[in-house]
Protein backbone atom coordinates (compact mmCIF):
# COMPACT_ATOMS: atom_id res chain seq x y z
CA UNK A 1 0.00 0.00 0.00
CA UNK A 2 1.52 3.33 -0.92
CA UNK A 3 0.45 5.63 1.76
CA UNK A 4 1.40 4.77 5.48
CA UNK A 5 -1.25 6.10 8.15
CA UNK A 6 0.32 7.49 11.85
CA UNK A 7 1.56 4.98 14.43
CA UNK A 8 -0.77 5.12 17.42
CA UNK A 9 -0.27 3.11 20.36
CA UNK A 10 -3.66 0.91 19.79
CA UNK A 11 -5.79 0.01 23.47
CA UNK A 12 -5.44 -3.04 25.02
CA UNK A 13 -8.41 -4.84 24.13
CA UNK A 14 -10.19 -6.64 27.14
CA UNK A 15 -12.64 -8.53 25.03
CA UNK A 16 -11.28 -12.03 25.15
CA UNK A 17 -12.45 -12.87 21.42
CA UNK A 18 -11.35 -9.33 20.51
CA UNK A 19 -7.65 -10.88 22.27
CA UNK A 20 -8.10 -14.19 19.58
CA UNK A 21 -9.18 -12.06 16.91
CA UNK A 22 -5.81 -10.00 17.24
CA UNK A 23 -3.83 -12.76 17.44
CA UNK A 24 -4.88 -14.36 14.31
CA UNK A 25 -4.67 -11.70 12.22
CA UNK A 26 -1.34 -11.31 13.84
CA UNK A 27 -0.29 -14.46 13.21
CA UNK A 28 -1.42 -14.34 9.58
CA UNK A 29 -4.01 -17.26 10.73
CA UNK A 30 -7.82 -15.99 9.21
CA UNK A 31 -8.89 -18.14 7.05
CA UNK A 32 -9.35 -16.39 3.64
CA UNK A 33 -12.10 -17.24 0.88
CA UNK A 34 -10.49 -18.27 -2.52
CA UNK A 35 -11.11 -16.14 -5.02
CA UNK A 36 -12.75 -18.39 -7.99
CA UNK A 37 -10.86 -18.71 -10.88
CA UNK A 38 -13.33 -17.13 -13.47
CA UNK A 39 -12.95 -14.36 -10.88
CA UNK A 40 -9.87 -14.06 -11.45
CA UNK A 41 -9.37 -13.94 -15.21
CA UNK A 42 -12.41 -11.50 -15.29
CA UNK A 43 -10.83 -9.08 -13.12
CA UNK A 44 -7.71 -9.06 -15.21
CA UNK A 45 -9.86 -8.41 -18.01
CA UNK A 46 -11.32 -5.26 -16.35
CA UNK A 47 -7.91 -3.66 -16.46
CA UNK A 48 -7.15 -4.70 -19.95
CA UNK A 49 -8.22 -2.45 -22.58
CA UNK A 50 -7.57 -5.09 -25.57
CA UNK A 51 -9.76 -7.66 -23.99
CA UNK A 52 -12.23 -9.40 -26.27
CA UNK A 53 -15.92 -9.35 -25.22
CA UNK A 54 -15.56 -12.92 -26.98
CA UNK A 55 -13.02 -14.09 -24.80
CA UNK A 56 -15.39 -12.80 -21.91
CA UNK A 57 -18.45 -14.78 -22.71
CA UNK A 58 -16.13 -17.97 -23.68
CA UNK A 59 -14.86 -17.37 -20.19
CA UNK A 60 -17.66 -17.05 -18.12
CA UNK A 61 -19.36 -19.90 -20.57
CA UNK A 62 -16.94 -22.25 -18.71
CA UNK A 63 -18.71 -22.22 -15.47
CA UNK A 64 -22.45 -23.20 -16.15
CA UNK A 65 -23.86 -22.15 -12.81
CA UNK A 66 -22.39 -18.88 -13.40
CA UNK A 67 -23.33 -18.54 -17.06
CA UNK A 68 -26.94 -19.16 -15.80
CA UNK A 69 -26.79 -16.88 -13.08
CA UNK A 70 -25.59 -13.90 -15.27
CA UNK A 71 -28.06 -14.24 -17.81
CA UNK A 72 -30.64 -14.33 -14.99
CA UNK A 73 -29.08 -10.96 -13.72
CA UNK A 74 -29.32 -9.71 -17.03
CA UNK A 75 -32.86 -9.96 -17.93
CA UNK A 76 -33.59 -8.61 -14.02
CA UNK A 77 -35.22 -5.37 -14.07
CA UNK A 78 -31.68 -3.81 -13.42
CA UNK A 79 -30.79 -4.40 -16.55
CA UNK A 80 -33.17 -6.15 -18.69
CA UNK A 81 -32.53 -4.75 -22.29
CA UNK A 82 -35.39 -4.60 -25.10
CA UNK A 83 -35.42 -8.12 -25.50
CA UNK A 84 -34.82 -11.29 -23.84
CA UNK A 85 -31.37 -12.25 -23.54
CA UNK A 86 -30.87 -15.70 -24.46
CA UNK A 87 -27.33 -16.17 -24.36
CA UNK A 88 -23.85 -15.05 -23.21
CA UNK A 89 -22.89 -13.84 -26.70
CA UNK A 90 -26.72 -11.60 -26.84
CA UNK A 91 -25.87 -9.86 -22.94
CA UNK A 92 -22.50 -8.90 -23.51
CA UNK A 93 -23.46 -7.58 -27.18
CA UNK A 94 -26.59 -6.24 -25.57
CA UNK A 95 -25.00 -4.81 -22.39
CA UNK A 96 -21.52 -4.43 -23.29
CA UNK A 97 -18.43 -5.82 -21.95
CA UNK A 98 -17.76 -3.66 -19.22
CA UNK A 99 -21.11 -4.07 -17.59
CA UNK A 100 -21.17 -8.00 -18.35
CA UNK A 101 -17.83 -8.48 -16.36
CA UNK A 102 -18.94 -6.16 -13.47
CA UNK A 103 -22.24 -9.00 -13.48
CA UNK A 104 -19.82 -11.62 -13.78
CA UNK A 105 -17.11 -10.84 -11.20
CA UNK A 106 -20.02 -10.40 -8.44
CA UNK A 107 -21.70 -13.05 -9.06
CA UNK A 108 -18.66 -14.93 -8.68
CA UNK A 109 -17.57 -13.58 -5.83
CA UNK A 110 -20.27 -13.76 -3.74
CA UNK A 111 -20.65 -17.68 -2.77
CA UNK A 112 -17.16 -17.83 -1.49
CA UNK A 113 -16.84 -14.32 0.46
CA UNK A 114 -20.46 -13.65 1.72
CA UNK A 115 -21.23 -17.21 3.57
CA UNK A 116 -21.64 -17.30 6.99
CA UNK A 117 -23.89 -20.41 8.19
CA UNK A 118 -26.28 -18.96 10.53
CA UNK A 119 -25.39 -15.41 10.58
CA UNK A 120 -28.31 -15.36 7.38
CA UNK A 121 -29.26 -11.67 8.02
CA UNK A 122 -25.84 -10.28 9.07
CA UNK A 123 -23.85 -11.44 5.72
CA UNK A 124 -27.20 -9.95 3.19
CA UNK A 125 -26.81 -6.69 5.30
CA UNK A 126 -22.90 -7.04 4.14
CA UNK A 127 -23.59 -8.16 0.63
CA UNK A 128 -26.40 -4.94 0.12
CA UNK A 129 -23.87 -2.71 1.42
CA UNK A 130 -21.58 -4.03 -0.87
CA UNK A 131 -23.31 -4.07 -3.99
CA UNK A 132 -25.10 -0.77 -3.19
CA UNK A 133 -21.22 1.04 -2.18
CA UNK A 134 -20.48 -0.56 -5.93
CA UNK A 135 -23.59 1.55 -7.89
CA UNK A 136 -22.90 4.64 -5.83
CA UNK A 137 -19.55 4.65 -7.17
CA UNK A 138 -20.25 4.06 -10.44
CA UNK A 139 -23.08 7.30 -10.31
CA UNK A 140 -19.89 9.26 -8.53
CA UNK A 141 -17.43 8.40 -10.86
CA UNK A 142 -19.30 9.32 -13.64
CA UNK A 143 -20.44 12.63 -12.52
CA UNK A 144 -16.46 12.97 -11.61
CA UNK A 145 -15.64 11.96 -15.00
CA UNK A 146 -12.93 8.96 -13.42
CA UNK A 147 -12.43 5.43 -14.12
CA UNK A 148 -16.07 3.91 -13.39
CA UNK A 149 -15.11 0.02 -13.75
CA UNK A 150 -12.18 1.03 -11.32
CA UNK A 151 -14.75 2.86 -9.01
CA UNK A 152 -17.27 -0.35 -9.19
CA UNK A 153 -14.48 -2.46 -8.26
CA UNK A 154 -13.48 0.08 -5.12
CA UNK A 155 -16.73 0.37 -3.93
CA UNK A 156 -17.89 -3.22 -4.36
CA UNK A 157 -14.95 -4.60 -2.54
CA UNK A 158 -13.44 -1.75 0.06
CA UNK A 159 -15.68 -3.45 2.92
CA UNK A 160 -14.56 -7.75 2.04
CA UNK A 161 -13.22 -7.57 5.19
CA UNK A 162 -16.31 -7.48 7.00
CA UNK A 163 -17.60 -11.00 6.00
CA UNK A 164 -13.77 -12.81 6.84
CA UNK A 165 -14.32 -11.13 10.12
CA UNK A 166 -17.44 -12.53 11.01
CA UNK A 167 -16.60 -15.97 10.15
CA UNK A 168 -13.48 -15.88 11.81
CA UNK A 169 -15.56 -14.49 14.90
CA UNK A 170 -18.08 -17.17 14.64
CA UNK A 171 -15.34 -20.04 14.74
CA UNK A 172 -14.02 -18.32 17.22
CA UNK A 173 -17.05 -18.17 19.76
CA UNK A 174 -17.62 -21.65 18.77
CA UNK A 175 -14.21 -23.08 20.16
CA UNK A 176 -14.23 -21.05 23.02
CA UNK A 177 -18.09 -22.13 23.61
CA UNK A 178 -19.09 -18.08 24.25
CA UNK A 179 -22.24 -16.71 22.87
CA UNK A 180 -21.43 -13.51 20.08
CA UNK A 181 -23.44 -10.84 20.50
CA UNK A 182 -24.57 -8.66 18.02
CA UNK A 183 -23.36 -5.47 19.77
CA UNK A 184 -19.73 -7.00 20.15
CA UNK A 185 -19.94 -7.97 16.75
CA UNK A 186 -20.68 -5.06 15.14
CA UNK A 187 -18.17 -3.42 17.36
CA UNK A 188 -15.23 -6.08 16.16
CA UNK A 189 -16.13 -5.84 12.83
CA UNK A 190 -15.89 -1.84 12.46
CA UNK A 191 -12.32 -2.10 14.20
CA UNK A 192 -10.84 -4.79 12.31
CA UNK A 193 -12.51 -4.82 8.90
CA UNK A 194 -10.13 -3.20 7.15
CA UNK A 195 -7.15 -5.39 8.23
CA UNK A 196 -8.03 -8.09 7.32
CA UNK A 197 -9.69 -6.69 4.05
CA UNK A 198 -6.04 -6.21 3.48
CA UNK A 199 -5.22 -9.79 3.99
CA UNK A 200 -7.72 -10.74 1.67
CA UNK A 201 -6.77 -8.13 -1.26
CA UNK A 202 -2.87 -9.53 -0.71
CA UNK A 203 -4.42 -13.21 -1.41
CA UNK A 204 -6.31 -12.24 -4.05
CA UNK A 205 -3.87 -10.10 -6.04
CA UNK A 206 -6.47 -7.55 -5.98
CA UNK A 207 -5.50 -4.25 -8.09
CA UNK A 208 -3.50 -1.16 -6.61
CA UNK A 209 -6.43 1.14 -6.25
CA UNK A 210 -8.72 -2.07 -4.84
CA UNK A 211 -5.96 -2.11 -2.33
CA UNK A 212 -5.10 1.31 -1.37
CA UNK A 213 -9.24 2.10 -1.37
CA UNK A 214 -9.34 -1.08 1.42
CA UNK A 215 -6.83 0.70 3.48
CA UNK A 216 -7.49 4.78 2.93
CA UNK A 217 -11.69 4.91 2.12
CA UNK A 218 -12.03 6.57 5.37
CA UNK A 219 -8.78 8.34 6.05
CA UNK A 220 -8.30 9.21 1.89
CA UNK A 221 -6.24 12.27 2.82
CA UNK A 222 -3.48 9.67 3.48
CA UNK A 223 -3.76 7.67 -0.14
CA UNK A 224 -0.96 8.60 -2.53
CA UNK A 225 -1.75 7.22 -6.08
CA UNK A 226 -5.45 5.87 -5.82
CA UNK A 227 -7.12 9.54 -3.82
CA UNK A 228 -9.48 9.54 -6.45
CA UNK A 229 -10.97 6.11 -6.07
CA UNK A 230 -10.31 6.12 -1.96
CA UNK A 231 -12.54 9.61 -1.79
CA UNK A 232 -15.00 8.04 -4.32
CA UNK A 233 -15.27 4.80 -2.06
CA UNK A 234 -15.52 7.10 0.54
CA UNK A 235 -18.58 8.61 -0.10
CA UNK A 236 -20.18 5.50 -1.93
CA UNK A 237 -19.70 3.79 1.36
CA UNK A 238 -21.62 6.24 3.08
CA UNK A 239 -24.81 7.06 0.24
CA UNK A 240 -24.56 3.06 0.74
CA UNK A 241 -25.16 3.57 4.68
CA UNK A 242 -28.04 6.31 4.20
CA UNK A 243 -29.47 3.94 1.14
CA UNK A 244 -29.94 0.91 3.70
CA UNK A 245 -30.46 2.59 6.65
CA UNK A 246 -31.62 5.73 6.76
CA UNK A 247 -32.34 6.20 10.32
CA UNK A 248 -28.72 5.46 11.34
CA UNK A 249 -26.98 7.76 8.49
CA UNK A 250 -29.51 10.42 8.25
CA UNK A 251 -29.37 12.77 5.25
CA UNK A 252 -28.40 15.74 7.26
CA UNK A 253 -25.26 13.60 8.29
CA UNK A 254 -24.70 12.51 4.88
CA UNK A 255 -24.44 15.64 3.88
CA UNK A 256 -22.59 17.21 6.41
CA UNK A 257 -19.02 15.43 5.47
CA UNK A 258 -16.28 16.84 3.60
CA UNK A 259 -15.55 14.38 0.96
CA UNK A 260 -18.73 16.25 -0.77
CA UNK A 261 -16.62 19.30 -0.59
CA UNK A 262 -13.34 17.09 -1.59
CA UNK A 263 -14.57 15.82 -4.40
CA UNK A 264 -16.00 19.14 -6.01
CA UNK A 265 -19.08 18.13 -5.90
CA UNK A 266 -22.36 20.90 -5.32
CA UNK A 267 -25.43 20.79 -3.42
CA UNK A 268 -27.41 19.51 -6.77
CA UNK A 269 -24.94 17.01 -6.83
CA UNK A 270 -25.71 15.17 -3.82
CA UNK A 271 -29.53 15.53 -4.68
CA UNK A 272 -28.41 14.22 -8.11
CA UNK A 273 -26.95 11.00 -6.34
CA UNK A 274 -29.64 10.95 -4.39
CA UNK A 275 -31.94 10.53 -6.46
CA UNK A 276 -30.34 7.14 -7.79
CA UNK A 277 -32.54 5.40 -5.38
CA UNK A 278 -34.53 3.57 -7.18
CA UNK A 279 -31.56 2.38 -9.93
CA UNK A 280 -29.50 1.23 -6.62
CA UNK A 281 -32.35 -0.41 -5.32
CA UNK A 282 -33.19 -2.34 -8.74
CA UNK A 283 -29.14 -3.45 -8.50
CA UNK A 284 -29.31 -4.50 -4.71
CA UNK A 285 -32.57 -6.81 -5.82
CA UNK A 286 -30.54 -7.93 -9.07
CA UNK A 287 -28.56 -10.25 -7.41
CA UNK A 288 -29.61 -11.90 -4.07
CA UNK A 289 -27.56 -14.23 -1.65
Amino acid sequence: MSGELPQTTPPVPTDPLEQLLIERIRKGAIELPLLPQVASRILAMVYDPDAEAAKLAALIHQDQALAAHVIRIANSPAYMTRNPVVSLQHAVSMLGMNLMSELAFSASIKGSAFKVPGWDDEVKGLWHYSLASGAYAKEIARMRRFNVESAYLCGLLHGIGRPVVLQTLVALSKEQGTTLSKESLHQLLDGYYIQVGLLVADEWGLPPPVVESIGFHVDYHYAKTAKQECMTTCLAGRMAKHFLDPDTMDEATLREHAVFADLNLYPKDIDALLAHKDKVQAVVEAMPL
